[in-house]
C-alpha cells in the first residue's frame, strides 16, 4: 500500500497535464527546476554560515558601520502674539521655512548614508 503503482502515477500525469496543458508543462517544470537550485544553494549557504562561527560572519562584521543618531530638542514653544495677526502669519512662515530647512538637511543626509552603504557592499 505505500508504493505508487503504474495506474496511479499516470493519474497523477494526466491530472498534471489537463491542470498546466501540454503547452505550459515545460515551463512550469523549468521553474520548479530553478527554484529547487535556488533553494538548494540558500540551504548549502546556511550551513556554510552555521559552520562559520554561528554569528555575524567576520567580513560582514569588518564591514559594519555604527550608526550615529543626533537627538535635537524640539524648539522651545512660542506663545503667538494677539495683536497683529500679521506678526503670527509672518512667525508660523518662518517656523515652516526652518521646518523645512531640517527636513531637507535630513533627507540628504539620509540619501549620504544610503549611498555609503550601497558602496560599501
Amino acid at each position: 500500500m505505500g508504493s505508487l503503482g503504474p495506474l496511479e502515477i499516470g493519474l497523477i500525469i494526466l491530472a498534471i497535464l489537463l491542470l498546466f496543458g501540454y503547452k505550459k508543462l515545460p515551463d512550469a517544470s523549468r521553474s520548479l527546476g530553478r527554484s529547487l537550485r535556488i533553494f538548494k544553494g540558500e540551504m548549502k549557504g546556511m550551513k556554510d554560515d552555521d559552520s562559520a562561527g554561528g554569528g555575524l560572519r567576520t567580513k560582514d562584521a569588518a564591514q559594519a558601520t555604527p550608526v550615529r543618531g543626533e537627538i535635537v530638542a524640539p524648539p522651545s514653544p512660542t506663545v503667538p502674539s494677539t495683536t497683529a495677526s500679521g506678526d503670527l502669519t509672518a512667525q508660523l512662515h518662518e517656523e515652516a521655512r526652518i521646518a523645512e530647512a531640517r527636513a531637507a538637511e535630513l533627507r540628504a543626509r539620509a540619501e549620504q548614508t544610503r549611498a555609503a552603504d550601497g558602496t560599501a557592499r
